[in-house]
């Protein structure tokens, strides 16, 4: 049985694609403000980073505060809008998701988008009953690549680090789980593997794991 195992999954780019749909919030978002970010850009500056950093880049001053809480909310308001009717997981992810459960694995999700995308996400596909933990950008103080997420996602599941395994889509996510001192499964949604920190696995999506799989890294 694995009860002393959890697997933790990040959410945008690991459970949804969503990535693309952030692009265009965020186009959106820019260009009212006269703001054309080239998709190069985007890339270097947007995936797997929070609102607070890519704001302050492309505004070129510090965003924080009540005037990064309005402008974020303004965004992430934007996002779900034209997400709401494209929620669709990763190819194979809910076969996997409900085998762990099956082989007893705990699971948890922790991302750095705030709790009303999760909940966006989440919903529509049923997983909070499934979840031991749901953590997201409002329950952190520091965000990825610091690994606190990840700490208080093992402590909520009463779970040691050691027998959690990581999804993540990002250099800042997969820099968190490692810090974390867990294992680590790349997802390649966004990036390619040479653009990210050596992790434990690779995946391009979920055909190409299993829970057996997930009990060989843990082991090793």
């Amino acid at each position: 049985m694995n009860q002393g195992k959890a697997v933790i999954f990040d959410m945008d780019g690991v459970i949804c694609h969503t990535n693309p749909f952030h692009s265009v919030a965020f186009k959106e978002f820019f260009a009212k403000r006269n703001i054309y970010p080239s998709e190069e850009e985007f890339e270097a500056h947007m995936y797997g980073k929070s609102n607070s950093y890519i704001m302050s880049h492309f505004f070129g001053r510090k965003i924080e505060g009540v005037e990064l809480l309005e402008l974020e909310e303004e965004k992430e308001g934007l996002f779900r809008e034209i997400y709401k009717n494209h929620v669709e997981p990763i190819h194979g992810f809910l076969d996997f998701f409900h085998a762990l459960k099956k082989d007893s694995f705990q699971t948890g999700v922790a991302t750095s988008a705030p709790l009303a995308n999760l909940e966006l996400i989440a919903n529509m596909l049923n997983l909070f009953p499934y979840f031991g933990s749901v953590l997201a950008s409002e329950h952190v103080k520091k965000h990825k690549p610091d690994p606190e997420v990840y700490l208080s996602s093992a402590a909520n599941l009463q779970i040691d680090p050691v027998n959690c395994l990581v999804f993540e889509d990002s250099f800042s996510g997969i820099t968190a789980g490692l810090e974390a001192g867990m294992k680590v499964v790349a997802v390649l949604s966004s990036h390619s593997k040479e653009e990210l920190p050596e992790s434990h696995f690779y995946i391009k999506d979920y055909s190409e794991i299993s829970p057996a799989i997930v009990n060989e890294i843990l082991n090793n």
